[in-house]
């Protein structure tokens, strides 16, 4: 028997833990599967160009990245190109300095344009498999899912992790749409193996029960963004998140 078909016979046998827990189901044509990211997000911040107000990105960008986040969003849908690009460049060095990943919503483009980890997808934006085509295998692509066939639908067309929810009510995004719950949360996570990370209305007093739901992360913006002292309270979250 060939190396390759030894190991398709051996994860058949016993399927192995991947890195977030759950059984990882090999797919020879999948991938995402063959060339998985080791990347950790236990807690994923996502910095909305309308919750900065007057403050310096700069200096909002160096905070959470103190407070011990690891992976960054930028969200600037209303904003005009040349200014979202601007914003990147300046959240892609700082996070470089961290080596903390550095994911662009929406923007296939710029995440191009600065070199960013990836890109973060909603269901009516870029289709996967454009957006995995343009950035080769090497970029993060993680895709919005509220429902078992879509969150089944990003993994079969290769995406590295999904972002689930809204978990809980939410006036951070406009079209998030009604909360799915923490069971419908685990529901999801349990229905595939990429990473999953919880999202919408998330904060410290809940976060645990969103990691015990099955969550392999959260994402959270409010929480930080509203806070008067960003650094403590990124800080705060990822005792919560880490605290196992």
């Amino acid at each position: 028997m060939s190396p390759l078909g030894e190991l398709v016979q051996e994860q058949a046998e016993s399927p192995a833990p991947n890195w977030c827990g759950r059984p990882l189901q090999l797919d020879l044509d999948n991938t995402s599967a063959r060339n998985m990211k080791k990347f950790s997000f236990r807690l994923y911040v996502i910095i909305d160009a309308g919750f900065i107000g007057n403050r310096s990105l700069t200096s909002l960008v160096y905070a959470v990245l103190r407070g011990g986040t690891n992976m960054l969003q930028l969200r600037a849908k209303n904003e005009p190109t040349k200014k979202i690009l601007a914003m990147a460049k300046t959240i892609q060095k700082i996070s470089h300095r961290f080596n903390v990943p550095f994911i662009l919503n929406d923007r296939v483009d710029l995440v191009l344009a600065v070199d960013a980890s990836g890109v973060h997808l909603g269901q009516d934006d870029m289709p996967l498999p454009i957006a995995r085509k343009l950035l080769g295998k090497d970029k993060i692509i993680g895709i919005s899912v509220k429902t078992v066939r879509d969150a089944q639908d990003a993994q079969k067309d290769g995406a590295d992790y999904l972002g689930v929810g809204p978990v809980f009510a939410t006036k951070s995004k406009q079209d998030a749409g009604s909360p799915i719950g923490l069971k419908h949360l685990s529901t999801i996570a349990t229905s595939v193996w990429l990473p999953v990370v919880g999202i919408g209305g998330i904060n410290a007093e809940n976060a645990k029960d969103v990691l015990q739901a099955g969550a392999d992360g959260i994402a959270v913006l409010s929480a930080i963004l509203h806070a008067k002292d960003p650094e403590m309270a990124t800080r705060s979250l990822w005792r919560i998140v880490t605290d196992d």
